[in-house]
């Protein structure tokens, strides 16, 4: 019996995971959270085999973070990073971190099936459309790294447009109004001479802005 915990901040999502999971007779739920602080506890408590963790969780510690987190502190589960980013560069983030295995929230439940049982037996599950040859690639870059041109604040905001958040959500988490997390994407933007919200999310997981308070 391979037991299963579900990390995700949506409880539709979470539910709906759970309900296609509990279809398989050798899968067995062995909790669920909505953020990666309580994922934490939850998994330290239950100790499941497998963990099935969103990337993007506003209103708490983000999928990333905390699967940098449970893999240091519970040697032997396995993360798998379910997210709805297709992007390249949010897979290898999760190559960098050490993440298991990446699949979409598209995938069918079959998938997902596969993905556990293949990330339990001991390998690697990367499902995101790309050739094999690409991923080594990947596998190969990991632990590239990039000095920072940007100050403490503006790493912060880049690390919350990363991970999906709103300005709003931006300007509750810091304390500051919309308008000047407006004004700091702009500025980051011009020190970084990028031209899109594509190209910062990029360069923020390309120099690990993402877990920057590690």
């Amino acid at each position: 019996m391979i037991k299963v915990m579900v990390v995700d901040d949506h409880v539709l999502i979470r539910k709906g995971i759970i309900l296609l999971l509990e279809a398989y007779s050798d899968l067995e739920i062995a909790g669920e959270a909505s953020e990666g602080e309580e994922a934490i506890l939850i998994a330290n408590r239950e100790k499941p085999d497998v963990i099935l963790m969103d990337i993007s969780m506003p209103h708490g510690l983000d999928g990333f973070t905390a699967t940098q987190k449970l893999i240091k502190e519970i040697s032997d589960v396995k993360i798998i990073l379910l997210t709805m980013h297709d992007e390249e560069v949010y897979l290898q983030k999760a190559i960098e971190i050490d993440a298991h295995g990446y699949i979409l929230k598209k995938s069918q439940a079959g998938e997902l099936y596969e993905a556990i049982t293949s990330v339990y037996s001991g390998k690697t599950y990367y499902n995101v459309g790309l050739p094999p040859e690409q991923i080594e690639k990947l596998l190969l870059q990991k632990g590239t790294k990039h000095a920072s041109v940007l100050t403490v604040r503006e790493q912060e905001i880049v690390r919350f447009v990363v991970l999906g958040y709103t300005n709003k959500q931006i300007s509750e988490k810091l304390l500051i109004s919309p308008k000047t997390v407006e004004n700091h994407k702009a500025n980051i933007m011009g020190k970084l001479n990028l031209k899109s919200k594509a190209e910062l999310i990029q360069y923020g997981l390309n120099n690990h802005y993402v877990d920057y308070r590690k």
